[in-house]
C-alpha cells in the first residue's frame, strides 16, 4: 500500500484517472490480491474515491484544500512542539534534532546537483518533523498528522511543481532550514509559545508557493491569513530567520517546511 500512495501523493498517477488492479499489479510486479487489498485503505484515506460498483480512481484535491490541510497540520505540529517544551523536555528535543539541523547545513553547502539536494534534503525534513510528532507521545496527534499528510502538496518532502529556477528553490531551502534551527534554538531555550508561532510560521513558505501556483493557473487566490503575532517574551528568544528575497510571483511550491 505504501508504494500505491507514493505513485498517488507524487502525481505519477494522475487526479481522476481509473485504477486497474491489473495494470497496478504489473506496474508494481505484484499479485492482484494486495492491491485489492490496498485499494479500499486508500480510499477510506481519502485519496482515492469509488468509481463504478467495483472500481476507483484517484482523488481530485484542489489548491485550497491542500492549504487547509497544510495550515491544520502546522496548527497540529505547533501543538506537539509546545507539549514537549511544557514536559519540560525542550533540551532533549533540541539535541536529538541537532544531527539532523546537521545534515541539512552539510547538505546545503555541498553544491551537489539541485535535483540531488531537493531528494535529500526532503528525507531530512521528513525525519526532523516525524521527530517532533513522535517525541509528543500522542497517538491522536500522530494520526491526525497522518491524514493530513495524505493531501498532495502537504506531507514534508513533497515537490509539488517544477518552474521555479535552481537558484530560488536552494535560497528556500536555506530559509527553511534556518527555521529549523530557530525551532531548535527555542526547544533549547524552553519557550513553549515561541516553538509553537514558529512551527506555524514554518508552514507559510510553503503557503506561499502553493497561493503562487494557484493564481499562475488563473483561479482565484484564497483569502490570506493574518501572520501570526510573535511572544511577547523576550528572554532568551532565538533570532528570527530573514526571508529570501522573491523576484516576481512564485509558480513552484516545494515543501520545505
Amino acid at each position: 500500500m505504501v508504494r500505491l500512495r507514493e505513485l498517488i501523493l507524487r502525481g505519477t498517477l494522475k487526479p481522476g484517472q481509473r485504477l486497474l488492479e491489473i495494470d497496478l499489479a504489473e506496474r508494481l510486479q505484484l499479485s492482484r490480491t494486495p492491491i485489492r487489498q490496498a485499494l479500499p485503505a486508500l480510499a477510506l484515506e481519502g485519496l482515492l474515491v469509488r468509481a463504478g460498483q467495483r472500481g476507483y480512481a484517484v482523488r481530485s484535491f484542489t489548491v485550497a484544500e491542500s492549504l487547509s490541510a497544510l495550515r491544520l497540520r502546522a496548527v497540529l505540529e505547533g501543538h506537539a512542539a509546545r507539549s514537549i517544551v511544557l514536559e519540560g523536555r525542550g533540551v532533549q528535543m533540541a539535541v536529538a534534532l541537532q544531527p539532523l539541523l546537521d545534515d541539512g547545513d552539510t547538505l546545503l553547502a555541498s553544491g551537489l546537483p539541485m535535483e540531488v539536494i531537493e531528494e535529500q534534503y526532503g528525507r531530512m525534513n521528513i525525519r526532523l518533523h516525524a521527530l517532533v510528532v513522535e517525541r509528543s507521545a500522542d497517538d491522536l496527534l500522530h494520526n491526525l498528522i497522518a491524514r493530513c499528510n495524505v493531501v498532495p502538496f502537504t506531507g514534508p518532502g513533497v515537490i509539488a511543481f517544477e518552474h521555479r529556477a535552481a537558484g530560488e528553490v536552494i535560497d528556500l531551502l536555506r530559509y527553511a532550514h534556518r527555521q529549523h534551527h530557530a525551532i531548535a534554538d527555542a526547544f533549547r531555550c524552553g519557550d513553549a509559545t515561541r516553538v509553537e508561532m514558529l512551527f506555524r510560521e514554518h508552514a507559510t513558505t510553503q503557503e506561499d508557493s502553493l497561493r503562487g501556483g494557484d493564481l499562475a493557473a488563473g483561479a482565484a487566490p484564497p483569502p490570506r491569513e493574518p501572520r501570526i503575532a510573535r511572544s511577547g517574551k523576550r528572554s532568551r528568544r532565538p533570532a528570527e530567520p530573514s526571508a529570501p528575497s522573491a523576484a516576481g510571483q512564485p509558480t513552484r511550491a516545494t515543501d520545505v517546511r
